[in-house]
Formats: C-alpha cells, structure tokens, sequence
C-alpha cells in the first residue's frame, strides 16, 4: 500500500478523478488578499504580498493568487465541494486564511457542504509590525466537517490555538510554507492509518507532517518546481512501521 501520492495538475480537474475516501482534508489555498482594488491585486504577485524586500533568498513565485473576494469565495467554494464529496462521513476539513479573507472562507466551507465547527488561531511569534496599529501576528484556521466529528478511541483532545513561525533560511522551500510542528498537530484530525488529502500541497508540509504522524497523504499542487520539491521531501520520509 502506498503511503503519499502526488498529482501534478489543477485541484478541480484532479479532484474529481481520486477514488479512495479521504479521513481529512488539510489545505492552505493562495489567499488572494492584499491590495486596495483590482489593477493593485493584479499586478501584485505571491512574492510581492509575502515576501519582505529584504529577504535573502528566490523561492518560485505561485499562480492563482490575484482573485477579488467574490472570484476567490467562489473558486474555493467549488474546491470544497469537490472535497467533500472525497471526504468520510465524520471527515474534518482544516482550511488556513487570514483575517482579511475569513468570512469569504467560511462562506466557502459552508458553501461546499461541510458543518463549520470553529476558527483555530496561529500565532506567529516572528512577524511583522504593523506602523501606528496592531502586529498582524495571527492567522487562522477554519475546522469544519461532513457530519457529526469522527469519534476518535481513544478519545483526542487537540487544542484550541497554535504557535509557531515559518521556517527561515534554507528550511524554507515555499513563499508560504507552513511550520512543520503546527502541521503535526492539525493531522491528528484523522485516525492513525487514515488518508489526508491536501489541494494545494505546496512544498508537502502537510504531507511530511502525515507520514510522520502515522498517516497517510495525497496532494495536488499546479505548480510543477513545488510538485517536484514536496515529492523529493516525502520521498526521505517513511512512514512509521512500513518496511
């Protein structure tokens, strides 16, 4: 039985294609937030919107982030959908935003067909200060799922607010890569042996942090230089008692 699979391609022409139901789905889509109004979010790029002008280092940029709020509720809300539909009964849904974009992606969980069942803050101790005003400091994750909860035995008890920075120097492998240890805690969503799927798996963080944790993992992300590096960082990974 193989434990991860990546495909390469768009998430809503994949989607439809993937057979086994999933225990969980973990995702971080392109937020499309920033800039004041269209001409400003179009030609901003993902480098531009997340990465300091001072940073040391070239990661590939990322397509599909230029949306308006109504285009991202929508293409998001297709991508839940098909989502749910690969997901369990019991099945959670973990989604990442920010706080710009959380009512549009809470309206897009409920839009495809997931119970929204709460917001999990992400503290990131490294961050940048905001002039005259408050820290953005925090992200947020959005816990939702098809039905009543998967009862877990023994039971689980996860917790309600996550801390951690994104890695730094050559750590770092994706402009908006999420910590490997928050990710080790959100797949305990799913049951020791259960499947998570990821949309966009980016650099396969949610991939590593599943085979690490007893679980297993399939991906989808479109942009091939990611595709490429999340494959060969879950290929130095085994997952624990596989030959």
């Amino acid at each position: 039985m193989s434990t991860w699979t990546i495909h390469e391609g768009d998430a809503l022409t994949i989607l439809p294609t993937l057979t086994e139901p999933v225990d969980a789905v973990i995702c971080d889509p392109p937020y499309n937030s920033g800039g004041r109004t269209n001409a400003e979010r179009r030609a901003q790029g993902a480098r531009d919107k997340y990465v300091s002008g001072d940073a040391q280092h070239a990661l590939a940029d990322f397509d599909g982030d230029t949306r308006d709020q109504r285009g991202y509720t929508y293409w998001l809300g297709q991508i839940l959908a098909a989502s749910y539909t690969r997901t369990r009964p019991g099945g959670s849904l973990l989604v990442f935003t920010d706080w710009a974009q959380l009512p549009a992606t809470s309206d897009a969980l409920q839009a495809g067909g997931y119970t929204w069942r709460g917001i999990i803050p992400w503290r990131k101790p490294i961050s940048r200060p905001l002039k005259d005003g408050f820290r953005r400091e925090c992200e947020y994750v959005l816990w939702g799922s098809r039905g009543d909860p998967l009862r877990h035995a023994p039971t689980i008890y996860l917790p309600g607010w996550l801390e951690g920075s994104q890695p730094r120097g050559k750590a770092r492998v994706h402009i908006t890569q999420k910590p490997e240890s928050i990710m080790r805690q959100l797949v305990q969503i799913a049951p020791v042996g259960g499947l998570i799927l990821d949309p966009f798996t980016g650099s396969g963080t949610t991939g590593a942090a599943a085979l690490a944790a007893g679980r297993r993992f399939v991906g989808i992300e479109q942009a091939p230089a990611y595709a490429a590096a999340a494959r060969q960082r879950l290929d130095e990974r085994v997952l624990p008692g596989t030959p």
